[in-house]
Parts: C-alpha cells; structure tokens; sequence
C-alpha cells in the first residue's frame, strides 16, 4: 500500500475523511516527505498541522508552525526562500529532507501510541534509505519525534534522553539532534526562541559539514 492511499490507522483515515469533507480543497491525506532526494539532515516533526501540511499536502507548509523552520533553513543555505507557502511553490531544499513521525493529522495534534507505533514502518523506511544515502544526521522536533527515530532504529528509548539541544551518537554512526518543537505554543511561549533553534541548526551544519550556500 502506497503512503497516500494508507487507512492503517482507522480513527485517523476517519477524521481525515471528515476534514475533507468540511474542506473540500484540503489535501487531507497522509502527507509525504519533502526535500532534497540524497539528504545529509533528515529532519522528523510530530505530524502534519490542520491548516498547514494537512491542507497543503507538504511538511510544515502554511501554518505558524513552518515559520521558524523555513527561515531557519533558509539562513544557513539549506533552504532556497525562506518560507514556504504552497507544495506548487519554488521552494528547495539543500542538503535537507523533512518528514513526520506520523502521516496523518491526528485530532487535538495528538496522536495515540498505537497510532505513532503502527506508522513508524514508513519512518523506518525513511530513515534506511536516509542512512543507505550517506545520511548524517537526524533532527527530532520535540519528544515524539525523537522516541519515533528511535523506534525505527530499534533503539531502546531509556538509553537516549529527549532534551533541547542534546546530540546522540548512535551505534551505526548517526547522530541524533534534538530540539524543541517550533509549534505556535512553544515559539509564542519563548520556550523555543530563535536564538536556541538557529544554534541547533548551526551545530548541526558544523558537525555535518553542510555548505552555507
């Protein structure tokens, strides 16, 4: 079964057929990953927004919650504008692919254990053909995203504690990064400020060796 045409989880293909059916033109599918084919950063969310991803059909695109992101990106060369507006516009990442631990928009944004469990094949998939590519390196935004790549890594979730800021050497050489969300809460809060995102990301271009184009 192909990632869009994917039901696995029913209370989520559910809501998904309610919000398509309130918002005819929303994409209100499982939502793809986004970026560079031959990444060295994979970046994993949460799950796609309700205005954002989920009406966009493209990771962190169109809703508060890209904002931070894409200008983010954009500053150190890994983005080619710095936001992104649609899944038609021109927007490119360098060096970078993101994706989410879980396809589909959950209600409330929170999706059940059960839900993020039965999705992580598809992260799995990712994250070996990110490593088979030469990946570097992972960046969790926040606590679900960083146990998910452990998940389909099949590390156990004890040994490697979710912190801002926090790099993990993994055993088959990548290296985990976590930061906090940049949802509306966090940002707004200034529980994560743009300064402490653009070190993460600084960190992360120094370690990797990714070009500020």
């Amino acid at each position: 079964m192909s990632l869009t045409d994917c039901r696995r989880c029913i209370r989520l293909a559910s809501f998904l057929d309610e919000i398509k059916a309130q918002y005819p033109t929303y994409y209100a599918k499982p939502v793809a990953a986004f970026g560079d084919a031959n990444p060295k950063l994979l970046i994993v969310g949460l799950a796609p927004g309700m205005h954002g991803a989920n009406r966009t059909g493209r990771p962190f695109t169109g809703d508060y919650a890209g904002i931070l992101l894409y200008q983010t990106l954009f500053k150190f060369g890994l983005a080619s504008q710095n936001e992104s507006i649609s899944s038609t516009d021109t927007l490119r990442l360098l060096h970078t692919r993101i994706t989410n631990a879980v396809k589909c928009l959950p209600p409330e944004n929170k999706p059940k254990s059960t839900e993020i469990r039965q999705c992580n094949d598809y992260l799995t998939n990712e994250v070996a053909h990110f490593f088979a590519q030469s990946g570097k390196g992972i960046l969790a935004l926040g606590n679900v995203a960083h146990q998910a790549v452990l998940m389909a890594l099949n590390l156990k979730i004890k040994h490697y504690s979710f912190s801002h800021g926090a790099i993990h050497c993994l055993p088959n050489g990548l290296r985990l990064y976590d930061s906090y969300h940049c949802s509306r809460y966090n940002t707004q809060t200034k529980r994560l400020t743009q300064a402490m995102f653009e070190q993460v990301i600084a960190t992360i271009c120094g370690d990797l060796a990714i070009p500020n184009h």
